[in-house]
């Protein structure tokens, strides 16, 4: 008899529960409180991270709001499989407590929260070589100390650090993806702040009692947009400073209208001054805009004060002449004095004082004393000019000084800001 050979069927691959209870360690005996290469070389798993949304930038707290995919890559030589041709396998996420993950957190996180709408926001897809990458889409809110010396003109850098928590550098090490580490959406803006394209990828190893541990940082370089500054804060004062000088026009002797316009002015300045730090920290130095709007409120204030000096001035005749009239009054009694000593003294002797050997009485006006041909009124003129005088000089002193500074303040805090970023780039 001749043997035939029967043909051989193909190995039929396993179902998927099966594939999958021996790929999670039901029938293998995977466990996922261990390690891959437990006691061996540590885990290295590279992350990187999309960037959905970038804002809620908060002086006061100084804190940022940020929707990133964060991604996770490392290698499980356990998972690795060959039941199947596909390069990998998309999994559902609830094999995520199945399997071993690293403990990240983020060091600087003040708060954060998953999202689960319309189902957990998580990926889990496993390769052929045992690969796992694990996605999740986190919502965080990130501490971010701010230097606010510039403000508004300040540029800011805010840190994100992803460190490991239990896993010290002998069992597990963290490393940003070579290529597209930090990646952002194409059409993410902020209100106040420009996104700067660099980004400082670094490392940040953080030693502690308990060991060594693996972390790494990305930073973002942050250039505040003061348009909305210039609108709200800048402008306003600028035009109400400009307001003040309106008085130096004004008649001085309309001293209600003076007045009325040199203590608006203040308070405008002083409740513009009061909005500006309304939102911002209570920090122990100055900031550029203070000294803006203090400059501002001491050119409102010198505004007002300098209708006082006007006013004080213009009113220097009636002073004047009050003081004329006070030294001829005590002239006036000390003659009728040495009069009447004479009369007792004439008396005494049994003589009488006739009225043609009495001391002649000053009969001149009191302003005998004052220039040749200068009366009252020309007395009052001169003072009245003095007056005018200062008004003429703080129409032209006022708005030079105001400029003057101008120049200086923008001059300075604009290379100050352009040499703050160019450091920190």
């Amino acid at each position: 008899f001749c043997k035939m050979k029967l043909p051989s069927r193909a190995t039929k691959p396993p179902s998927p529960s099966d594939f999958l209870d021996k790929l999670m360690g039901r029938t293998s005996g995977y466990d996922a409180r261990i390690r891959p290469n437990f006691k061996g070389p540590p885990v290295n798993v590279t992350c990187n991270i999309f960037i959905n949304s970038f804002g809620s930038i908060t002086e006061t707290t100084m804190d940022y709001r940020l929707n990133v995919f964060l991604r996770q890559q490392w290698n499980d030589p356990r998972l690795a499989y060959k039941e199947y041709p596909d390069d990998s396998l998309d999994l559902d996420p609830s094999m995520l407590d199945s399997i071993w993950k690293p403990d990240l957190f983020f060091a600087n996180e003040k708060g954060a929260n998953f999202h689960e709408v319309t189902t957990d926001n998580k990926l889990l897809r496993i390769f052929q070589n045992g690969n796992v990458l694990y996605s999740i889409r986190l919502t965080l809110t990130l501490s971010c100390p701010m230097d606010l010396k510039n403000f508004p003109m300040d540029s800011q850098i805010c840190t994100m650090q992803l460190e490991s928590f239990g896993y010290t550098m002998n069992d597990l090490i963290f490393e940003w993806l070579d290529v597209g580490a930090v990646q952002v959406a194409d059409d993410l803006m902020l209100p106040q702040f420009v996104l700067k394209e660099e980004k400082g990828l670094g490392y940040c190893t953080k030693h502690y009692n308990t060991g060594k541990f693996t972390c790494i940082e990305v930073k973002f370089y942050l250039e505040r947009q003061m348009g909305y500054y210039l609108i709200q804060m800048y402008i306003p004062s600028l035009l109400t400073v400009i307001l003040s000088w309106v008085s130096f026009w004004i008649n001085m002797d309309a001293a209600p209208a003076r007045v009325g316009l040199g203590i608006t002015t203040v308070l405008t300045m002083t409740t513009q001054s009061s909005g500006s730090r309304a939102s911002l920290p209570k920090v122990s130095y100055v900031k550029a805009i203070d000294i803006w709007m203090a400059v501002c409120l001491l050119f409102v204030f010198a505004a007002l004060l300098e209708y006082a000096a006007v006013n004080f001035v213009s009113r220097q005749h009636k002073e004047f002449f009050r003081h004329r009239k006070k030294l001829k009054e005590q002239q006036r009694q000390r003659t009728e004095e040495e009069l009447a000593q004479q009369r007792l003294l004439f008396q005494s002797f049994g003589l009488a004082l006739g009225t043609e050997g009495a001391p002649e009485m000053d009969a001149t006006p009191i302003f005998a004393d004052l220039p040749p041909g200068l009366g009252f009124y020309d007395i009052r003129r001169r003072f009245v000019d003095r007056a005018k005088r200062i008004d003429t000089i703080s129409r032209a002193v006022f708005p030079m000084s105001f400029l003057i500074f101008n120049v200086l303040y923008w001059l300075t805090y604009k290379v100050v800001r352009h040499e703050d970023v160019q450091a920190m780039l």
